[in-house]
């Protein structure tokens, strides 16, 4: 078995000690042998109920093994897109018992009602949208399904193309570069958790203003 590589974390200051233990969990994941299995499962999760996207693990795992990056990606990619479909069975059987409590939860009641007019001028683009940006593809999942879009000519077509550029291109980069990517995270790994922190929570704001 590969041996992952040693990750430097360097020392963190006080208010970014949650962050220090949350990097080192994921880590955790990438050196053991279910970090495959884990990348699934939140790429599945995160597609229609869970809050965290994948990108973290994958991000972790190809620092850990940059040669199996693409294969990470693949895995990444898969898992993302059958959450997807589970995402809009949820909208399209399960919207008051499951669906609308998610949407609840993430506060996202205005969002949710402009996606569902998105729908209504181009399903294909605004899902492959919601797939490739950090806007947030659960609330275009269980759209999907309440709005009843075509499942495979829109909602997973458009899901895997838009899912595997995001997660093939993260891949990538520590597949062809993966020494210099490690050490730029490693010196700027703060900044870096801020910035994904501002996406993770403005894909939310960036819903009600696309076109």
């Amino acid at each position: 078995m590969e041996t992952p590589a040693p990750i430097s974390t360097g020392r963190y200051r006080a208010p970014f000690g949650w962050l220090k233990r949350l990097y080192h969990w994921v880590l955790h994941w990438a050196a053991t042998p279910y970090g495959a299995s884990a990348l699934f499962l939140l790429a599945f999760a995160e597609s229609s109920f869970f809050p965290i996207p994948p990108d973290m693990l994958l991000i972790a795992l190809a620092l850990s093994r940059p040669r199996k990056s693409l294969w990470f990606a693949l895995i990444c990619s898969l898992g993302s897109v059958l959450g997807g479909i589970a995402g809009y069975g949820i909208g399209y059987f399960f919207w008051e018992a499951v669906g609308e409590p998610i949407i609840n939860f993430y506060h996202a009641q205005a969002a949710f009602a402009k996606v569902q007019g998105y729908y209504q001028r181009d399903a294909f683009f605004y899902v492959f949208l919601a797939a490739f940006t950090p806007i947030p593809y659960k609330v275009f999942t269980i759209a999907g399904g309440i709005c009843q879009i075509r499942l495979w000519q829109d909602l997973v077509l458009a899901s895997l193309i838009g899912r595997s550029l995001r997660f093939f291109l993260v891949a990538a980069l520590f597949y062809f570069c993966g020494p210099p990517i490690k050490q730029f995270i490693d010196r700027y790994f703060e900044i870096l958790t801020i910035v994904f922190g501002v996406l993770l929570v403005g894909g939310f704001i960036a819903i009600k203003y696309l076109h």
